[in-house]
Order: C-alpha cells, then sequence, then structure tokens
C-alpha cells in the first residue's frame, strides 16, 4: 500500500513542480500592480501618445498637405529656419539615421517644422532622401506645435507614428545609435508606413 500511494504522489508531485512557477508568475503579473523596471528603448515615450492635428502647411520642396505626417515614421526636428551649427548637426543626425535604414528608408521621412524665418535651403545639403521643410509660422503652425513638449525643443528629435501620433523623443546630443535602433525595433514590429 505504502508503494502505491508514492506512484500517485510522484505524478502528482511533477505536475506541482512544473505549474507551480506559472501560478506564482501568473499571480504576480495579474495580481499585482509589479511590473519589471527594465526598458528597452533608448528615447524617451510621450505618454499617452498625442493625435496630431491634421493641418496643412506650406513646405519648400513639396506642396502643403494636411496628410503630411499619415502614413510614414516620422522623424521630426522643430528648429528656426535660420538654422545655426546646432540645427545642422541635427539634420545631419536624422539623415544619418535614415540612411542607416537600409531598405527600410523610404517608410521614413525627415520633416523640419520652422515656426520662425522658415526655410534656409543650405541646411540640408544632402537632398536624398529629401528633407521636407515646412513653414509652421502662423495659428495653424502654431496649433500644431503646440502639441510637441517644448523644453528642449532645440536638441529634440520626434518620433510621429504612421497614424498621426506623438509618441517619442530623442535628445540630438545623445548617440545615435540609440535612434537607430529604436527606430528598426518599431520598423519590424509595425505593419504600417
Amino acid at each position: 500500500m505504502n508503494t502505491r500511494r508514492r506512484r500517485g504522489l510522484l505524478p502528482t508531485l511533477l505536475l506541482l513542480i512544473f505549474f507551480l512557477p506559472l501560478l506564482v508568475a501568473f499571480l504576480i503579473y495579474y495580481g499585482s500592480n509589479w511590473r519589471p523596471a527594465g526598458h528597452t528603448n533608448h528615447g524617451e515615450l510621450i505618454e499617452p501618445a498625442r493625435p496630431l492635428p491634421r493641418i496643412a502647411l506650406p513646405q519648400t520642396r513639396a506642396p502643403g498637405s494636411a496628410d503630411l505626417l499619415i502614413g510614414k515614421w516620422s522623424l521630426i526636428y522643430i528648429a528656426d529656419g535660420r538654422c545655426d551649427d546646432a540645427c545642422r548637426h541635427t539634420l545631419y543626425y536624422i539623415r544619418q539615421t535614415q540612411l542607416g535604414l537600409g531598405k527600410q528608408i523610404p517608410r521614413v521621412q525627415r520633416v523640419w517644422l520652422a515656426p520662425d524665418h522658415c526655410c534656409d535651403p543650405s541646411a540640408d545639403t544632402e537632398m536624398q532622401p529629401p528633407l521636407l521643410s515646412v513653414n509652421a509660422q502662423g495659428g495653424d503652425g502654431a496649433a500644431l506645435l503646440s502639441q510637441f513638449p517644448a523644453e528642449h525643443r532645440e536638441s529634440t528629435i520626434f518620433i510621429v507614428d504612421p497614424r498621426g501620433n506623438l509618441m517619442m523623443r530623442y535628445d540630438s546630443n545623445a548617440d545615435p545609435k540609440g535612434l537607430r535602433e529604436d527606430l528598426k525595433k518599431l520598423l519590424d514590429l509595425s505593419h504600417i508606413g
């Protein structure tokens, strides 16, 4: 009788050893407010993502369109249209980031929103892939710019998803590898844009 009892106890014990870690993980994840603190993104998430207004603004290299930020991932830089050295550095940074995407280059566009003195044509000397220079002066431009965080704007690159939602920001003085890695990850996971 003792041997039969041990034989019956062994499968129960094996099932318990197998399912107990799963049960504990389930209870911790769904039964408490604890979440792992680690993250894999290099930029700062904007939570919740902000839907940007669909406004037609004049562009220097293309006709204005209300769908400018729809359909492609957008790397957006906001700076005065006279474009000083810091501006040129950031435009170079986002151009190199886009070029580093290889076959995914067509899914990403670079956009320079200039709230004043739009736009120095010599700011982006490399025309492939093209930089969209947008005149963000006036009421419509102010409505669009009001959705972007104001602090450190001159040293920030923003990412807008293909549906027109502002979702991430990056420091243009940080290592550009982080932006490229995050963008590649977004493009690999996304089936839009």
